[in-house]
């Protein structure tokens, strides 16, 4: 071993721990490179001609790749270290260190890369499996028998769906008159259209004027703790009145947390936009720059 080399090996060594770059059974040249943290558990052999540095290390292969390793990943960081050791190697210059963190950057990027791909692969998947759904939802609206019994289909507006981490959320308002009205609706809906009967929650909440100054307001939970009572609470800050909304949601698999209902209330919003009882929030904006000074 060359006084340069061990040098070399002592220096590995100290930076990344002990054994990092340690000497092979087989070989008195050849000697095993640990690739260093948590950015691979690949481990390679490298043989160190008698003239290093003058002569540049072989990179021979793949010691280990690790007992958790993704399928590939030895070979491509094998690939990504000859690269570079090919780029930092310079005649008459040690280059091991500068290689491993060369390789370090490179292995790091390419993972990057790699976590992105399959993120937008899945998001793919979840975009094709909801566009199933959402085609079975609209093939779906089938009155079970005895469904004339039902009377006349509400007249409802849906927002547009609103899908996050699988679920699924779509809102249907409609204009009423009376609690009994509002009731009568909600059991339509049910018994005619199975998708929203199986859905995982179905969300409600109305609001009445009633004769003689009076006023009926209520919502139902479905499930969803606190989520009628936050539907009701938008439709007060909006102060829509003779109308009932309906949030379904199909659950994806995946809990959302608070968010769940922001998503909610933003499905009931577009609903009601879409009736024509709110107007857009962009809209309004522009009226009042136009009025502004």
């Amino acid at each position: 071993m060359s006084e340069q080399l061990a040098d070399e090996l002592e220096a590995i060594n100290s930076i990344y721990g002990d054994g990092t770059l340690s000497p092979s059974d087989d070989s008195p040249f050849t000697y095993i490179l640990t690739l260093p943290g948590d950015i691979s558990s690949s481990t390679l052999r490298l043989q160190f001609p008698p003239a290093y540095p003058d002569e540049p290390p072989v990179v021979l292969g793949t010691h280990s790749s690790g007992e958790h390793a993704k399928r590939g990943a030895a070979a491509r960081d094998l690939a990504l270290f000859r690269d570079a050791v090919g780029e930092v190697y310079e005649p008459g210059q040690v280059c091991l260190f500068d290689a491993i963190e060369q390789v370090t950057e490179l292995i790091a990027a390419v993972t990057t890369a790699e976590k992105e791909e399959e993120q937008e692969e899945g998001e793919v998947v979840v975009e094709e499996e909801n566009e199933k759904r959402l085609s079975a939802y609209d093939a779906t609206h089938d009155t079970p028998t005895g469904g004339d019994l039902l009377g006349p289909e509400p007249p409802w507006t849906l927002s547009l769906p609103m899908i996050e981490l699988k679920s699924t959320f779509i809102a249907r308002c409609a204009p009423v008159t009376s609690p009994q009205q509002a009731a009568q609706y909600l059991q339509h809906l049910l018994a005619s259209d199975k998708r929203v009967r199986a859905a995982t929650h179905n969300i409600t909440a109305w609001r009445i004027r009633g004769p003689n100054g009076t006023s009926f307001q209520d919502c139902d939970d479905d499930g969803e703790t606190a989520a009628g009572g936050r539907l009701l609470h938008l439709m007060q800050l909006m102060d829509l009145w003779d109308t009932m909304v309906v949030v379904t949601r199909w659950y994806g698999g995946q809990k959302l947390g608070p968010r769940r209902f922001a998503l909610i209330n933003g499905a009931a919003r577009d609903a009601f936009v879409r009736a024509g009882l709110v107007e857009e929030e962009n809209k309004q904006e522009g009226k009042k720059k136009k009025g502004g000074k």
